[in-house]
């Protein structure tokens, strides 16, 4: 089964990273939060990916156009750039990467209407290029597949991002909660979608607005509770978390050894 990964947006409010390079090209400890994407979705046998690029996308086709001589001992005959021998191996060997030129300004749904080619099969998985989640992967398909729709989506509680004080008489605080979870439940990406998806993605607009609004209106989106981990990395702050929890070995989506 195909993985569509969203690789094409500009990352405006991460800007001290993404000046210069991509937000899925973003690193946290050393390996760019695409590669952690890849990662958690191989260690549960889904190996094939098609990867939408847009803005600054051929510095992802570089990144996978040097990944063996970055990620393996090797020998050149210099003067013969043909005769290069790989020394060892990495644990990235069966992947299957296609990279897709998506255009540097289109909508998310666009992106996916223009992939539509490269899926061979009645189901896909789809997520985007900056989030990551302890998600049983294998429970979300069955999920999907028990569901009988279309397309299905995670959905999570985040926690708050500040302290909720609770009042009593005469401002007298009754309870605090440092960031307590929220009631509300929010999309987390980790689609999986049958190839009727793609009868809801003409006219060029974002994903997230009228196709959803469609498929869910017509009673074909189911939504798949996650309650363990999920980060997305849309600012600074959240690209400094991610990496503080992976320094201190404390990474939930590390699933893979």
């Amino acid at each position: 089964m195909k993985v569509v990964i969203l690789c094409g947006g500009l990352g405006t409010r991460l800007r001290e990273e993404t000046e210069f390079r991509p937000k899925p090209l973003v690193e946290i400890g050393g390996r760019p939060i695409l590669w952690h994407i890849m990662k958690l979705y191989a260690h549960k046998g889904f190996r094939e990916f098609v990867l939408c690029l847009g803005y600054r996308g051929s510095m992802i086709k570089e990144y996978f156009l040097n990944y063996e001589a970055m990620n393996n001992d090797f020998s050149i005959r210099l003067g013969h750039t043909e005769d290069v021998q790989f020394l060892g191996a990495h644990d990235e060997q069966d992947f299957r990467v296609t990279l897709a030129d998506t255009g540097s300004t289109v909508e998310t749904g666009e992106r996916v209407k223009k992939i539509e080619k490269y899926i061979d099969e009645d189901e896909f998985m789809l997520t985007y290029g900056d989030g990551l989640a302890d998600l049983d992967l294998e429970a979300l398909l069955d999920f999907h597949r028990r569901s009988g729709r279309i397309g299905t989506v995670t959905i999570v509680r985040p926690p708050s991002r500040w302290g909720v004080v609770e009042l009593g008489e005469q401002d007298r605080v009754r309870r605090f909660q440092e960031k307590p979870q929220l009631e509300g439940w929010v999309s987390a990406g980790f689609f999986v979608f049958g190839k009727k998806i793609f009868d809801y993605l003409d006219g060029g607009v974002a994903l997230e607005r009228e196709p959803l609004r469609r498929l869910a209106e017509d009673g074909q989106l189911a939504a798949y509770r996650h309650s363990g981990f999920f980060q997305a990395m849309d600012t600074h702050r959240d690209y400094l978390l991610l990496n503080d929890i992976w320094a201190r070995g404390q990474a939930p989506w590390k699933t893979w050894a």
